[in-house]
C-alpha cells in the first residue's frame, strides 16, 4: 500500500471489505452520520461486490485534523474527497450509493470524473433544501434559518428533538435514539459547519451534467427530501429512472435495510 494510499483511508477511515477483484460499490453516509448507518445493507453485498465504507472528515472514525473550513465550505470539498478514495483505490464502473446530502456529492464527484462511476443510486436526495418560486424543497427559508439558529445555540438538544423527526417510524423509538446518539458523537462546531454546508447548498443546476446511468430512491413520508424533490431529480438528470420504496422516514438503511439493499441490487443488477 502506498503512503498516499494510507494517508487517503487514515483521512476517510476507509474499510474494504467484500470479494476482491469484483465490481466495487461505495457507500456514502448522510450529515451527521458515519458509515455505520450502512451496517445492515453493505453486508448484503459482500458476496458479489468489493464493498468500500467511509467517513466524510469530520465524522466517523476520519481524521479529524484534516478538516479545514475552507476546503469543506462547499459540497466540493467532499467530492474531491470522494475523488481522491476512487482513484487511490483505482476504482471504477463504481456502483456509488449516496444517501441524503452525499447523493449530491455523488452527483458533483460523477460530474468532475464520470470515468469512474458506472451507476449512481441516490438515496433520498436533494439538491436544494430550501423552496424557490415553483421549485419545492420542503421548507421555507426562514424554516432553515430557525433550524440553523436552534443548531447554533444546542446543537445537542437540537440533535435529541430533530432526530426522531427525521428518521420517521414514531413506532421504533430505537431508530430515532440511534440517529440522535450518531449526531451527537460529532463535534458540534463541524456539525454546524457542515449543516449550514447542507442545508444551504444548490446544486439543481448541476444535475443536467450527470451522465452516468442514475437511479433515484424515494421514500414515503420523507420529511427531510419530500416526494416532489425525487421527482424534481429523477427529471432533471438525464436518463434517470425513479423508485419509490414502502420505506418511511428519510433514513432507510436504518428503517428498513432490507427493502433498500433489494432496491440497490435490483437498481444495478
Amino acid at each position: 500500500m502506498s503512503t498516499a494510499t494510507a494517508d487517503v483511508r487514515r483521512r476517510n477511515n476507509v474499510r474494504v471489505r467484500g470479494r476482491a477483484g469484483a465490481r466495487p460499490i461505495v457507500f456514502a453516509h448522510g450529515f451527521g452520520c458515519s458509515q455505520e448507518m450502512w451496517r445492515h445493507v453493505e453486508v448484503a453485498f459482500r458476496d458479489r461486490f468489493t464493498t468500500v465504507t467511509f467517513d466524510h472528515v469530520g465524522s466517523g472514525g476520519s481524521d479529524l485534523s484534516a478538516y479545514d473550513r475552507g476546503k469543506y465550505d462547499s459540497l466540493h470539498g467532499y467530492a474531491d474527497d470522494l475523488l481522491e478514495i476512487l482513484d487511490e483505490l483505482d476504482l471504477t464502473d463504481v456502483v456509488f450509493v449516496g444517501h441524503s446530502v452525499s447523493a449530491m456529492i455523488g452527483v458533483l464527484a460523477s460530474t468532475r470524473d464520470p470515468s469512474r462511476f458506472g451507476s449512481l443510486v441516490l438515496v433520498g436526495p436533494s439538491p436544494r433544501y430550501v423552496d424557490d418560486g415553483d421549485y419545492v424543497g420542503g421548507f421555507s427559508e426562514s424554516d432553515i434559518d430557525g433550524m440553523l439558529d436552534t443548531l447554533d445555540a444546542n446543537y445537542l438538544g437540537w440533535s435529541s428533538a430533530i432526530a426522531p423527526v427525521i428518521v420517521g417510524n414514531s413506532e421504533r423509538p430505537e431508530l430515532g435514539e440511534e440517529l440522535s446518539a450518531s449526531f451527537c458523537s460529532v463535534d458540534p462546531e463541524i456539525a454546524r459547519h457542515f449543516a449550514r454546508v447542507t442545508f444551504l447548498s444548490d446544486n439543481r443546476l448541476d444535475l443536467a451534467d450527470v451522465t452516468t446511468p442514475t437511479i433515484v430512491l424515494q421514500c414515503t413520508d420523507d420529511v427531510i427530501a419530500p416526494g416532489a424533490v425525487g421527482e424534481y431529480v429523477a427529471e432533471n438528470i438525464p436518463g434517470a429512472r425513479l423508485v419509490r420504496l414502502d420505506a418511511r422516514g428519510h433514513c432507510p438503511n436504518l428503517s428498513a435495510p432490507e427493502e433498500l439493499a433489494a432496491a440497490i441490487a435490483e437498481s444495478v443488477g
